[in-house]
């Protein structure tokens, strides 16, 4: 495993989301702020009941600077209404914060944050619980799992059942959109899918 400085020494211990905000550009926490296009801060209310945490931005929301807006985002967006849940309403973001990517001609391939970038990036993500306070969060995908859930947690046995985070916030895991949209079997693992955040409304109460 690759370790690198982490990010506690730019995460803003007072404050609200802008401020974490405004410091994310300067974090040096791992190396992957050297190849994205820029740092993709989460996107919602610091109010909001309920976090979704997905793995880290992809090529267009690196471009744009702003979660969950590419393929795997339009599924969400549509997944999300499916359930009954207002986007405006929740609060999104990322385990990791910056693209990790290998080119291949023209084209930025999605690659898998490393665990030392997880690692690195935990203070960000940790920062944003403490500020939203959410009532649930829902663990989108394996790569989240391991930053809030730990390394034994397995999403696709323990999909949709409630569990909890270390510091006793009720969670609940499921896919990343991401696999929805790269299924084969699409209209049955969207239906699953919906069906998972539809137990998270139900959590909610």
């Amino acid at each position: 495993m690759e370790h690198y400085p982490g990010a506690a020494e730019w995460v803003p211990d007072t404050g609200g989301l802008p401020r974490v905000r405004n410091a994310l550009p300067d974090c040096r926490g791992c190396d992957l702020w050297e190849y994205a296009d820029q740092v993709v801060p989460g996107d919602g209310p610091a109010e909001a009941r309920m976090m979704l945490v997905g793995e880290q931005p992809g090529d267009v929301e690196d471009q744009r600077g702003k979660a969950f807006v590419g393929p795997a985002g339009r599924l969400l967006d549509k997944a999300l209404v499916e359930a009954g849940i207002d986007r405006a309403d929740v609060y999104l973001t990322n385990a990791v914060k910056h693209f990790r990517f290998e080119e291949r001609g023209k084209r930025r391939i999605h690659k898998t944050p490393a665990v030392g970038h997880i690692v690195a990036c935990q203070p960000w993500l940790a920062r944003e619980l403490a500020i939203v306070k959410p009532e649930l969060v829902v663990v989108l995908g394996a790569t989240a799992a391991r930053a809030l859930l730990g390394t034994g947690f397995k999403v696709t046995a323990q999909r949709g059942q409630p569990v909890e985070l270390a510091d006793g916030t009720p969670a609940m895991a499921t896919v990343h959109p991401s696999a929805v949209v790269r299924s084969r079997e699409y209209r049955r693992d969207f239906g699953l899918f919906v069906d998972d955040l539809r137990a998270a409304v139900a959590m909610l109460g």
